[in-house]
């Protein structure tokens, strides 16, 4: 991993990124008597599942992100889909087709929005998977995930660490305009007030310096701050209220 952390043109320096990948790893190279759950935990928008996605292709693990539609035989299916095996008719041997192939090694299966499972008390059933495969799990989900996971004892007492996401830092900020604002100059005074109206949030920062970007190129700017920008509007995540008509 420490191999990627100065390349500009992916994500793993970002806060997030670092802190899912560290968690997955400790999984996977934790002592077979200890337990391989980890539950990555955070507000939307705070670039959770960006930083899954790195770990899926950097570890070669198995993903899946949850639904509210999702059934136990949906979920089943879903991972048999990643897995690149065609589903047998009952949730019994589907399940035993998951275990085969996730207990046959160390890959880990990432399982995005996973309080939609846990709303529809799935739970156990991803325990099951664990301890059927031994396989590496990462949960990620919500705020309120641990706190919604206490209810189911057994599982709750088989996770290996809680790792919270953390909100958006500078230094994150900076990296995202440089990898997706390349070849124009963001200053720091720009960079500063979207920093400070994502509220935590790496995506009000991508939607900010997408806007930033957008307003460059329509004057031909390489280089924009406060002063170019001047009194336009910043995304914040609010709607905006509606005005009063023309004419009223």
């Amino acid at each position: 991993m420490s191999e990627v952390i100065g390349n500009v043109n992916t994500v793993a320096p970002l806060t997030n990124v670092k802190l899912c990948m560290q968690a997955l790893e400790r999984a996977m190279n934790r002592d077979r008597h200890l337990p391989g759950l980890v539950c990555f935990y955070g507000p939307s928008g705070w670039g959770k599942s960006s930083a899954a996605s790195y770990a899926y292709n950097k570890l070669g693990a198995y993903y899946v992100e949850c639904r509210s539609t999702f059934t136990r035989k949906a979920f089943l299916a879903e991972i048999l889909k990643e897995l690149g095996i065609p589903p047998l008719k009952t949730i019994h041997d589907m399940f035993d087709q998951v275990i085969e192939v996730l207990g046959e090694g160390d890959v880990p299966l990432i399982i995005d929005e996973m309080d939609y499972l846990v709303d529809k008390n799935m739970v156990e059933l991803v325990r099951d998977l664990f301890e059927g495969s031994q396989a590496p799990v990462l949960c990620i989900g919500e705020e309120g995930l641990p706190k919604k996971l206490a209810k189911w004892e057994r599982f709750h007492g088989r996770i290996l660490d809680w790792v919270p996401a953390e909100s958006v830092t500078l230094a994150d900020a900076t990296h995202l305009a440089n990898l997706y604002c390349a070849g124009l100059e963001i200053r720091e005074d720009l960079l500063i007030r979207i920093h400070d109206l994502a509220a935590g949030s790496a995506r009000r920062v991508c939607v900010n310096l997408a806007l930033v970007e957008e307003e460059a190129r329509k004057k031909g700017l390489t280089g924009i701050g406060l002063d170019e920008w001047g009194n336009r509007s910043f995304y914040t995540g609010d709607a905006p209220r509606r005005g009063k008509r023309h004419g009223k």
